[in-house]
């Protein structure tokens, strides 16, 4: 035990790892900020935490889950190197076929988010597919902050124009501005810089009673 947290040993994990319906993921070794790391470091730190798996559970996991939920093109591309089939950010949305494998997201369910009614909602929650989103690289430098993002929907998907969007830059959460054109491409213009360390945007479309959502997380640069 230390301070008010109790930690399982490696028999209790072991014991949820032999469980069929349960995945023990990896998580890094020290669970630092390493975003804003050098590769060598990433590395290293990735590296000892796949040995820890091997020694303990005989194999690693095939998932990973960034520490913070954050992440950039160089720390994903390490990922994928190691073998990583899946990651995990911290921005909330319903996982399909047209997202990013290393880019998943997933709604938090603790705490103030984890009463019964807010699970019952978001089960029913459907994915907001799209084509393509940019900026590919969710990692916001301070001279390119705040981002242009682009997002192209597919062809088939209505009522793009009445999708709402919620964004918190400047540390406040309100409606970035939106534009859709013909082609079914939505711009976003945000309206002020985000500030250190995550910027969120969260998109979700009505469509006959049943909501279609999906999230993304920008990682912010330290100012220097």
């Amino acid at each position: 035990e230390v301070g008010a947290y109790n930690y399982m040993n490696w028999d209790q994990i072991r014991e949820l790892y032999e469980n069929k319906n349960v995945e023990i993921g990896n998580h890094s070794h020290t669970h630092e900020y390493l975003v804003d790391e050098t590769p060598e470091i990433i590395k290293n730190d990735i590296s000892r935490s796949i040995e820890i798996f091997e020694e303990k559970l005989g194999k690693n996991s095939k998932f990973f889950s960034y520490p913070f939920g954050e992440y950039s093109s160089e720390f994903k591309k390490i990922i994928k190197d190691f073998g990583f089939k899946y990651a995990f950010g911290q921005h909330s949305g319903v996982i399909d076929s047209t997202k990013d494998k290393y880019e998943l997201p997933r709604f938090p369910i603790n705490e103030n988010y984890g009463k019964m009614e807010r699970f019952s909602s978001i089960i029913k929650y459907l994915p907001l597919q799209y084509k393509n989103f940019k900026p590919e690289d969710k990692y916001v430098l301070v001279n390119n902050n705040p981002p242009s993002v682009e997002i192209e929907f597919f062809d088939n998907q209505k009522n793009i124009k009445n999708i709402n969007c919620f964004s918190n830059e400047g540390d406040n959460w309100g409606n970035p501005n939106i534009s859709v054109n013909e082609n079914n491409v939505m711009k976003i213009s945000f309206r002020e810089k985000f500030t250190f360390r995550r910027g969120r945007l969260n998109c979700s479309l009505n469509e006959n009673g049943k909501w279609k959502w999906f999230g993304h997380q920008f990682t912010v640069q330290i100012p220097k």
